[in-house]
């Protein structure tokens, strides 16, 4: 996805800033690096040459040879014969120590007077170098004006630019929302004439389905055989009397029973999703023999019970759930519990099945039910109640109110009591089918940084929240599991 004109300008200019926070930093460290030029020292001071004239002159200390006749100047030869070896070693040192001197004079003068071109010279050199680095900051300061002044040509079109593409833009999404008004009045228009014809296809297929049920319920009563009409009388015989009236209300019953086939097909759901809900309850009956689906309705858990090889039989008081059940190869009795487990033999039953029955009983008929269901179950066999779960908000007002067969709800703590008050030595509650997380109150989300008094009043809401949903919107299904345990027997 392509970033957006507004954010891209942002991100430039961010960048920009950037950049020029790291030029005037490697501006500044260079002109620190620079720093001033050193001092440099003086030339040397001149040479001394005060002394070398006299020294020229004194140098030569010996004095003249005596010479003359007679004893003073005999006396003056001796005694010049005695010094002047001295002398002479003196007047030698004098003379090369002069000569020394006088050879130097002229070096010393030369020395001084390069050491004072020499220091000139790199006090003119490090003038301009300075003048230099004064001059390259200058420019280097005047780099970023001068781009900026480059630039602003660039800017005045792009500003140009993106007035004219920003009332491009407002042209365009001005037409765009006007041809979007239009066609979300026409999508509404739509969505309400589809929604209307769908709620005229789903209750036309509703009335075709009741239809079809009730044609083929009339179709199977007629083949057997009208009540009081079992043979036609000839006219020597007396008029028969009218059925009774018992007869005429079963009957009636009989053509009724079709509503609930077609009540449980659109409420409850397709034979395949209630097969796959029923499938866990199969470990319960693994190895069993001999299993009683009460309330078999469609046969849904009979066929899994067949797939695992596990031999059952079931019973219905709704006849055409029997008759959907034989068609489909089921061995299924039109009969009710407690009548159909009265002529059971004791302990003769492998396990006992019933899916959202329970809540069909009146209260005393549901103990007959559960003490039946006690004494024909074998030792170690396993009975499983599953029903609705009242104290599930959504359970009770959703799916429970809905079904108007539904006689008594039945809180688990309640069935289970009930299961091993029956003769049950043992009885589990399993919670089955959990409301969907996006279908339970939702908490709030406290951002960070938030107002004490707005977080406390946060946490105490979703407090109040998890507790709601605790008891509101938990499992919409529950199942009581009862065992008989198989008697030990002593070796």
């Amino acid at each position: 996805m392509p970033e957006p004109l507004d954010a891209t300008l942002r991100r430039l200019k961010l960048e920009r800033d950037e950049a020029d926070r790291r030029y005037n930093e490697a501006l500044t460290a260079l002109d620190q690096a620079l720093g001033p030029p050193p001092d440099l020292p003086d030339p040397p001071a001149a040479y001394d040459e005060h002394q070398i004239t006299p020294l020229n002159e004194a140098w030569n200390i010996l004095p003249a040879r005596p010479g003359g006749a007679g004893l003073r100047g005999r006396l003056a030869g001796l005694i010049w014969r005695t010094v002047a070896p001295y002398f002479q070693r003196q007047l030698t040192f004098n003379s090369l120590l002069v000569d020394h001197l006088n050879r130097n004079v002229a070096a010393h003068r030369d020395a001084r007077r390069s050491a004072e071109r020499a220091i000139e010279g790199l006090r003119e050199h490090m003038s301009r170098e300075a003048d230099i680095h004064s001059r390259l900051m200058f420019l280097l300061q005047q780099i970023t004006p001068y781009l900026d002044t480059k630039g602003r040509e660039t800017s005045v079109g792009a500003l140009v630019l993106n007035g004219s593409l920003s009332a491009l833009a407002d042209v365009t999404a001005k037409r765009h929302e006007s041809a979007a008004t239009r066609l979300s009045r026409v999508e509404r228009r739509l969505e309400v004439r589809s929604a209307e014809l769908e709620g005229r296809q789903a209750d036309l297929q509703t009335s075709l389905a009741m239809s079809q049920l009730a044609l083929t319920a009339v179709r199977r009563e007629l083949e057997r055989g009208l009540p009081g009409r079992a043979a036609a009388p000839d006219s020597s015989s007396p008029p028969l009397s009218p059925a009774p009236a018992v007869a005429d209300e079963a009957f009636a019953d009989r053509l009724d029973a079709y509503k609930y086939v077609g009540f449980e097909d659109q409420f409850r759901g397709s034979q395949a999703v209630i097969r796959e809900r029923l499938e866990s309850y199969l470990p319960f009956f693994d190895g069993s023999a001999d299993v009683l689906d009460v309330g078999c309705g469609r046969g849904e858990f009979l066929d899994l019970l067949a797939s695992r090889g596990i031999r059952a039989r079931g019973i219905d008081l709704n006849p055409e759930m029997v008759e959907v059940c034989r068609r489909r190869g089921h061995d299924v009795t039109h009969a009710d519990a407690a009548g159909y487990l009265q002529g059971l033999e004791d302990a003769s039953l492998g396990g006992i099945f019933a899916a959202q029955v329970v809540e069909h009983l009146q209260p005393a008929y549901l103990l007959r039910v559960l003490d039946l269901a006690s004494r024909k179950l074998k030792p170690g066999g396993t009975m499983v109640l599953e029903t609705l779960n009242p104290a599930c908000w959504v359970a009770f007002f959703e799916s429970y109110i809905r079904d108007i067969t539904h006689v008594w709800p039945l809180h688990p703590e309640t069935l289970k009591f009930l299961v091993l008050a029956s003769g049950f030595t043992s009885a589990t509650l399993e919670y089955r089918s959990p409301v969907p997380a996006g279908d339970r109150l939702q908490s709030m989300v406290i951002p960070e940084g938030a107002d004490p008094a707005l977080t406390g009043a946060a946490e105490t809401f979703n407090t109040n929240v998890d507790k709601l949903n605790q008891r509101l919107f938990t499992y919409l299904d529950y199942a009581v599991v009862g065992r008989k345990t198989a008697p030990v027997h002593p070796a």
